[in-house]
């Protein structure tokens, strides 16, 4: 099943290990570092880069045959490029593999059968290649599906499940089509799936819900070979975590984003989401595990190795969402294998990748209760204690902007309906007791890192934090429904964050870059990305410096630079918000310093995260962009030879 034939020869890797110049996994390889050593483009000529090629992302060919498409331009993929082939996926999610120097199709995947609802999908973030004596497979998750592909040719494994293709859809009467924003992950000779079927627990008035489960295949055949329970079942451990017996009807804590591996142990760390529902637990009472934790498991078996909970019990939809990256550390004169794992908390969490143990103590500290009745929250919260945290965490009010005494006056008078405090204050209710109408918090449910976060340099030790200031408000009621069966439900109707004519009234910058030398735990340096509301008339006449977008833009670390951009408005709710929460802008930053030593615009914001690679001698540098108003496409940079 392919729509293009590719006449070149498959040049066939002895191991899918990176060597320089590739890209073989979506965060760099499958330890997630996103770096890459190359230093063909640095800042001596950094400033000669243009773009090279475009791709669309989603080809005229296929809307000429299913007109009917309407896929959205946000195009998710990251490409990884090995063997000389740079593979990527559509708008749609189809596979395609790609000349790395012109963009132009080498094969094209086909949709399983020529029909709209086989042609009809999602773009996922990532694919992953397994190689095998003289075979090579490429798989991807798509729709309700996961695929093994020829990566010489698009055709799909006949010997892989059912002609090509295993079905993901998970059991149970509650559960709806599977989905997905990272892809598979191959360890060895298992390919591992997680993802979610609704909205990580962010939304609705149901208790019950579908456990999204983490799985692991058989490369070859296709054969599911274990699962693990996210919600533990009798006799698991864990289970004692749900009381009142909802581990029975309670679910979610999927997986957004992104695998990682390490492929010495065999071990594979997944990172969980919140539980059914994210923003009231009356119904849940205990910590409820597995939910918004990083957990280590046996790629082979799926057996737990070890696990640590970030967010217990959770009501404020704080993921453990960003990508945990390996590295090797230094601290206090050891050598530590370590896994970093960055939170929307805005703490970034390090512990021994063997055995779990924390780099640097995690202090238990006492947080503010709920006055919502029937919730029963943890008492107490980890916190680390090194490194600091990476972005701006509860809301009081010395958070208020302070630009001009008039300014923060009105400010002062904005809040004054909401509940402020520290980190872990509560959701509250729409006609709270005390006359509130709910708690205005940092972070707010979009998080401070998200999938975008996080890259690390191996060769300095230094871990970039990449994160936005973006509160929001937790306001509860009673549902309306007479089907319900949650006691209390985030409304529709809760009031919105205020601001002062769009002027945000948190103190900037609203999106950062923060550099973190891990082999001491501290801060190093830390940027505004991008100017962001600086021309607010608000600010008129004001010296201002940068106050960053708040956009959830990838980085990509080379030899001496960091290259980001702004995001995009393909997030539901931020349309013609540019230059607050997305922007246009690509940049390249010294990463020693923070110094901007590049920056360009493009037709439209990043959408996936940056990728480098060397072909022919020449470095390359691609990105997905693509807006609410822009259409979908890869732009590949290079500076001209």
């Amino acid at each position: 099943r392919t729509l293009v034939a590719w006449a070149g020869v498959l040049l066939l890797g002895s191991a899918l290990a990176a060597q320089e110049g590739e890209w073989p996994y979506f965060g760099g390889d499958r330890t997630f570092k996103r770096y890459s050593p190359l230093d063909r483009i640095d800042a001596s000529n950094v400033g000669d880069l243009r773009i090279v090629w475009r791709r669309p992302g989603l080809e005229p060919e296929l809307e000429e045959e299913f007109p009917e498409l309407r896929p959205g331009n946000n195009q998710r993929s990251t490409p990884i490029m090995v063997d000389g082939r740079l593979f990527l996926t559509n708008l749609v999610g189809l596979l395609r593999a790609v000349d790395p120097a012109s963009g132009e199709a080498l094969w094209s995947q086909a949709p399983f059968e020529p029909t709209i609802e086989e042609a009809r999908g999602l773009s996922p973030r990532g694919v992953d290649l397994w190689t095998g004596g003289e075979q090579q497979r490429l798989f991807l998750v798509r729709g309700n599906y996961l695929y093994s592909v020829d990566a010489s040719s698009g055709e799909l494994d006949g010997d892989f499940g059912d002609q090509g293709r295993v079905s993901l859809r998970l059991p149970g009467p509650l559960a709806g089509d599977f989905s997905w924003t990272a892809g598979p992950i191959v360890v060895g000779d298992v390919v591992v799936t997680a993802g979610f079927t609704g909205g990580a627990g962010d939304g609705g008035n149901k208790r019950e819900a579908t456990p999204e489960d983490v799985r692991g295949y058989d490369v070859r055949t296709g054969r599911r070979l274990w699962t693990f329970h996210v919600v533990p079942r009798p006799g698991e451990p864990g289970n004692e975590t749900w009381g009142d017996g909802s581990w029975e009807y309670s679910g979610d804590l999927g997986s957004w984003c992104c695998l990682t591996a390490d492929e010495e142990l065999g071990y594979v760390y997944v990172q969980l989401s919140a539980p059914t529902a994210a923003y009231y637990g009356g119904h849940r009472p205990g910590d409820n595990l597995y939910s918004n934790a990083l957990v280590a498991l046996n790629a082979k078996t799926g057996e737990r190795i070890w696990h640590f909970q970030m967010v217990r019990h959770d009501v404020w939809e704080w993921d453990t969402v960003g990508p945990a990256t390996l590295g090797e550390i230094t601290v206090d004169g050891k050598r530590i294998e370590a896994v970093m794992q960055p939170s929307k908390t805005g703490f970034l969490y390090v512990f021994d990748r063997r055995t779990g143990e924390p780099v640097w103590p995690i202090e238990e500290r006492t947080v503010p209760s709920s006055r919502v009745p029937g919730e029963q929250l943890s008492p107490t919260q980890p916190f680390p204690t090194k490194p600091p945290p990476f972005d701006r965490q509860g809301f009081v009010e010395d958070d208020l902007i302070d630009f001009t005494p008039e300014l923060r006056a009105r400010a002062l008078e904005l809040v004054k309906p909401f509940r402020l405090g520290p980190m872990f204050t509560p959701p509250g209710l729409m006609d709270d007791e005390q006359g509130k109408i709910g708690t205005l918090t940092n972070p707010g449910f979009w998080g401070t890192g998200n999938w975008h976060t996080g890259a690390f340099d191996p060769e300095t030790g230094v871990y970039y934090a990449v994160s936005h200031t973006w509160p929001s408000v937790y306001s509860l009621k009673q549902p309306e429904a007479s089907d319900a069966t949650l006691g209390y439900v985030m409304g529709y109707d809760a009031p919105d964050v205020p601001t002062l004519d769009g002027l945000p009234i948190v103190k900037p910058p609203y999106g950062r870059i923060t550099a973190i030398d891990m082999h001491r735990g501290e801060h190093v340096w830390m940027a505004a990305n991008g100017d962001g509301p600086r021309d607010h008339p608000l600010l008129e006449g004001l010296d201002v410096p940068p106050l960053g977008v708040a956009g959830r833009p990838a980085p990509l670390l080379t030899k001496t630079l960091l290259f980001i951009g702004e995001g995009s408005d393909v997030i539901p709710g931020i349309e013609g918000e540019e230059g607050r929460y997305w922007g246009r802008k690509f940049r390249a930053y010294d990463k020693a310093t923070g110094e901007v030593v590049w920056e360009t615009e493009l037709p439209s914001g990043t959408t996936g995260a940056p990728i480098t690679y060397l072909h022919e001698g020449r470095q390359f540098i691609v990105v997905a962009i693509g807006g609410n108003e822009s259409p979908a496409e890869f732009v590949a940079f290079g500076v001209q030879p």
